[in-house]
């Protein structure tokens, strides 16, 4: 079951579980719309891979499965992720 962390790890924005800005990679690295796109290209600054809408859970749910409170805010530095983005961001993450 997905954890549905609470924000985005780099810019710590508020991704709550109706949010449609939320974006996960396949280890569920969670970071908003605009990060994904501006800052990261596509490429996870942990995995490498890319990411998908995260899906929001039904309001049913919920209550029963409530979303993650911990936050994880790791703001990505040029520091190590230039070379990372750089080998993959112009390859499908389907292909790295």
């Amino acid at each position: 079951m997905l954890e549905l962390r609470p924000s985005c790890e780099n810019c710590d924005k508020p991704l709550p579980n109706t949010s449609s800005e939320a974006m996960i990679c396949t280890y569920e690295c969670t970071y908003c719309k605009h990060c994904v796109e501006h800052v990261l290209v596509n490429v996870c600054p942990n995995c490498g891979g890319g990411f998908e809408k995260r899906p929001t859970r039904p309001r049913s749910q919920v209550e029963k499965h409530p979303a993650s409170k911990k936050r994880t805010y790791k703001p990505v530095t040029s520091e190590g992720f230039d070379e990372l983005r750089k080998k993959y961001q112009h390859i499908d993450p389907r292909n790295r």
